[in-house]
């Protein structure tokens, strides 16, 4: 099947779903990232890329697209020029599965991501979709206004003991990006977040998302 992973930035696809993506593509499936901001080339946008490169390789995705919309700004784009390039996208890979942001996250960029990727993937363009999940993001999921509209409550998890390691292996290639413990984005922080899910299942490491929409196969 087809799994499309929509990232904000590059990075958030390793945080929120690394060790989904390694296990999904492990058994077959094809693993596609859409990383969707990137700004105007710079030295460190290129180089951020070239990590983002490296990391999917680990992970074993087996296309990286990058939208290079504006960081920061993507809510400020025209709805329907914002909106078009993830139409495109959906339309094109028809995914089986998809993993998008929390819409809560603090970082605009992750709500509007979230925002244009639940237009993209209404039943019109996506017919094949058989789910949707959201996906918390270490640094941004939690640290927003802690209310009924903002606050991420999974009720899916994913055993990710034996990909525990690609996953930290991916997110040491993002070197721009990763912060010295305590900051959550750092490998320990990440490492600990995914014993915290795992002890909520009773397994050793997992990743926990919430189901937004699923199609029963009866």
């Amino acid at each position: 099947m087809n799994v499309l992973v929509f990232a904000p930035h590059n990075d958030d696809e390793t945080i929120g779903v690394g060790g989904t993506i390694a296990k999904l593509a492990q058994t077959g499936h094809c693993v596609i990232v859409c990383e969707v901001t990137s700004g105007p080339p710079t030295s460190t946008s290129i180089k951020v890329v070239e990590e983002a490169r490296k990391a999917h390789k680990i992970l074993g995705v087996a296309e990286s697209v990058f939208l290079e919309l504006p960081v920061v700004d993507l809510h400020l784009m025209p709805t329907r020029e914002k909106n078009q390039p993830f139409i495109n996208l959906v339309k094109r890979v028809q995914p089986t599965i998809a993993f998008i942001p929390h819409h809560g996250d603090l970082h605009t960029d992750h709500a509007t991501t979230a925002e244009s990727t639940m237009v993209a993937l209404r039943p019109m363009h996506a017919p094949m979709l058989k789910a949707i999940y959201a996906y918390e993001t270490l640094s941004e999921s939690e640290w927003n206004v802690p209310d009924g509209a903002h606050v991420f409550i999974p009720n899916t998890w994913c055993d990710i003991t034996d990909t525990m390691n690609i996953k930290l292996k991916a997110m040491a290639c993002y070197e721009t990006q990763l912060r010295s413990f305590p900051h959550p984005r750092s490998v320990e922080a990440i490492e600990a977040q995914a014993k915290v899910r795992g002890s909520t299942v009773c397994v050793e490491r997992a990743e926990a998302f919430i189901q937004l929409r699923g199609m029963l196969s009866l």
